[in-house]
C-alpha cells in the first residue's frame, strides 16, 4: 500500500505544478476519510477502523477538444454504506476525449447524459450517494439548426472498476417548434444475453418515450410517456424466465408564476419501470447499474428529523405478498412572496411556501400462484406515504431572520420497509439566523418530532457559528428521548467545522451517524449506525 501511495503523490504533484503554466488545464482532488470507533450503544465495526474514498481528476480543454481522466482510491476499504464493487486501493475510474463545435458534440470513453427528465435514461455521478453509472462507449449530438438536436449514444455502464455485462444504445430527437413549444422522442435498447435461457427471453429490451413541453410567459407544462417492452420478471436477484411483463410511465407537470406567486403541480405513474443494465442487479440497495432516473417526488427537507421517515420511489414489480406493481401520486408546491406593502413584518420581506405530496401503490390484483397481475391505470391503491409541510420565512431586520417549518408525515412501514405498522409524525422546526458583524453569523436550529407509533418522540438542536467567511464551527445533537426501549434512547451528537482558503476546503467532524437513508435529490442510499472522526478535503487545481 505504501508504494501505491508514493506513486499517487508522485503523479499528483508534477501534474499539479505543470497545470500552473497551462490555462487550459484543470483538476481536483476530493478525499473523504472516516476513522470509526466502537460504540456499544450503536455498533461494533470490527477490525477495519480507517476507511477513505478518494477522487482525483484532470481535465484539459483546448479550443474544440477536451480530455478527462479520473482516478479513485479506497483505503483501507470503502466508507461504510458504499457498494463492495469499489474495492481497489487505486484504479482508473474514467477516461474520455470529446470534441465540440457549433453543430456537433462527440465523445469517446466515459460520459454522462440524460434523455428528457430521465424517465427513460440518465447517467450521472453523485459521490455522496456512491453513484457513478457513467457509460463507457461513444456519444454524438448533432444539431444542424437551432431548432433540432439529435443524440445517439451507446456502450456499457460503469460498475465499480468494471463494466456491466449488458450494454445500452439510445437515440434522442428534439425539435423546437417555437421558443415556447417543443417535442421530443427517445429510444433506448438494453442488450443482455443470458447464458442459461431455455425459455427464450429476448436479449433486447426496448423503451420508447415521447415528450411535449410548453413554456409561456407565466405558465409552463410538460408531458412525458414511456413504454417499456417485455422483459423477464426478476425476484430477489433471480431471473424468472417463464414470466415476462411490459411497463410504462406517465409524467405530467405544470406551473404558474406571477407577481410573487408561484404554483407547481406534478403527477406521476410508474408501472414495472425499474430498469438496470444487468437484470440480476434489479432493485439492489446501492443503485448499481440503474439505467433510468426515478427520484422520489417529495420535498427535499433540510431538517434532520424530517429525514427519519424518507420516501423512496416504488417503480418495481414484485410478487412478495402483498405485492407491488409500481406507484402513483402527486406533488404540489405553492409559493407566495409578500410585497413590502402587505408584508407581515413591515418593510422587510415575508415568504410563504406550502408543499404536499402523496404516493400510493397501483390498484392491482395479484395471482401469486401463477405470478401474474393486472393494474388499473388511474386508480389509487394502498397509501405508501404523504408529506404536508408549511414554511414561513421572515426577514425581521437587516441582521436577523427566521424560518418556521411545520410538517405532517405518514409512512407505511409494511410496504416501504417490509416491516410492520406505520408511522404518523408531526414535526416543528425553527431556524434563526443572526448577522451582527460582516462575515460573522450565528445559526440556531431547534426541532421536535411527535409520533405515537414506532420510535416515538425525537428532539434535535444545531448551533453553528461563522467566525469568518472562510471559517465556521458547529455542534448538534439528535435525541430519541421518547423511545419505549431505554437502551434505544441515544444521543446522536456531532461537532466539527470547516475552513476554506483559495481553492482548498477542509472540514472535520466527530460524532455519531444515525443509521438510515441518506438522500440527495430524491435518490437515497442506506448508511449504518457509526461513531468516529471524519474529514473531507477538496483541492481545485
Amino acid at each position: 500500500m505504501k508504494n501505491k501511495l508514493i506513486l499517487f503523490l508522485f503523479l499528483l504533484f508534477p501534474l499539479w505544478g505543470f497545470g500552473q503554466f497551462l490555462n487550459d488545464f484543470y483538476g481536483s482532488l476530493e478525499s473523504i476519510g472516516q476513522y470509526y470507533i466502537d460504540d456499544d450503544k450503536i455498533t461494533n465495526l470490527g477490525d477495519t477502523k480507517f476507511r477513505s474514498n478518494n477522487y482525483l481528476n484532470f481535465r484539459y480543454n483546448h479550443k474544440n477538444l477536451s480530455a478527462y481522466i479520473q482516478f479513485e482510491s479506497y483505503i483501507e476499504e470503502r466508507i461504510l454504506g458504499y457498494s463492495p464493487v469499489y474495492d481497489k486501493k487505486f484504479g482508473l475510474a474514467a477516461v474520455s476525449v470529446s470534441y465540440n463545435n457549433k453543430n456537433i458534440e462527440a465523445a469517446i470513453g466515459s460520459f454522462h447524459d440524460q434523455f428528457g427528465s430521465g424517465l427513460i435514461f440518465r447517467s450521472w455521478e453523485d459521490r455522496a450517494l456512491g453513484i457513478n453509472n457513467s457509460i463507457f462507449g461513444a456519444k454524438i449530438k448533432y444539431h444542424p439548426k437551432d431548432k433540432i438536436a439529435i443524440t445517439a449514444m451507446g456502450g456499457k455502464q460503469r460498475n465499480g472498476f468494471e463494466l456491466s455485462e449488458g450494454s445500452i444504445f439510445g437515440l434522442d430527437f428534439k425539435y423546437d417548434i417555437s421558443n415556447k413549444f417543443n417535442f421530443a422522442f427517445s429510444y433506448l435498447n438494453r442488450y443482455q444475453k443470458l447464458e442459461d435461457n431455455s425459455s427464450g427471453i429476448p436479449n433486447y429490451t426496448n423503451l420508447y418515450s415521447g415528450r411535449i413541453n410548453y413554456f409561456g410567459n407565466n405558465f409552463y407544462s410538460n408531458l412525458e410517456y414511456v413504454y417499456k417492452g417485455k422483459d423477464a420478471l426478476v425476484e430477489f436477484g433471480n431471473v424468472i424466465e417463464s414470466r415476462m411483463f411490459t411497463g410504462n410511465a406517465l409524467l405530467f407537470n405544470f406551473g404558474y408564476f406571477s407577481n410573487g406567486f408561484g404554483f407547481d403541480a406534478t403527477f406521476r405513474r410508474l408501472e414495472n419501470m425499474a430498469m438496470y443494465t444487468d437484470r440480476e442487479a434489479y432493485v439492489n440497495i446501492y443503485n448499481e447499474l440503474v439505467v433510468n432516473y426515478l427520484p422520489a417526488l417529495t420535498k427535499q427537507h433540510n431538517l434532520s428529523l424530517s429525514n427519519i421517515y424518507v420516501y423512496q420511489s416504488q417503480p418495481q414489480l414484485n410478487f412478495f405478498p402483498p405485492g407491488k406493481a409500481g406507484e402513483i401520486g402527486q406533488q404540489i408546491d405553492v409559493f407566495y412572496k409578500f410585497s413590502n406593502k402587505n408584508s407581515l413584518v413591515g418593510k422587510f420581506k415575508t415568504e410563504l411556501s406550502l408543499n404536499y405530496s402523496s404516493w400510493y401503490g397501483l390498484n392491482a390484483t395479484f395471482d401469486f400462484e401463477n405470478l401474474d397481475y393486472s393494474a388499473e391505470y388511474f386508480s389509487y391503491g394502498t397509501k405508501y406515504y404523504s408529506d404536508l409541510n408549511l414554511e414561513l420565512r421572515n426577514q425581521w431586520s437587516n441582521n436577523w431572520s427566521t424560518t418556521l417549518t411545520m410538517i405532517h408525515q405518514f409512512y407505511n412501514k409494511q410496504f416501504l420497509e417490509s416491516a410492520t405498522g406505520s408511522a404518523s409524525a408531526d414535526i416543528v422546526g425553527l431556524d434563526l439566523y443572526y448577522n451582527w458583524i460582516k462575515n460573522k453569523k450565528v445559526h440556531l436550529l431547534l426541532e421536535h418530532l411527535w409520533n405515537d407509533d414506532d420510535k416515538k418522540n425525537w428532539a434535535a438542536i444545531l448551533l453553528e457559528y461563522q467566525f469568518h467567511k472562510n471559517f465556521s464551527v458547529y455542534i448538534s445533537d439528535l435525541y430519541n428521548y421518547g423511545n419505549e426501549q431505554p437502551i434505544e434512547r441515544i444521543h446522536y451528537y456531532n461537532f466539527g467545522g470547516s475552513f476554506r482558503k483559495n481553492k482548498t476546503r477542509f472540514s472535520i467532524n466527530y460524532g455519531r451517524q444515525r443509521g438510515g437513508l441518506l438522500c440527495v435529490g430524491g435518490v437515497c442510499r442506506f448508511v449504518p449506525n457509526s461513531n468516529g472522526l471524519s474529514f473531507i478535503v477538496n483541492v481545485f487545481i
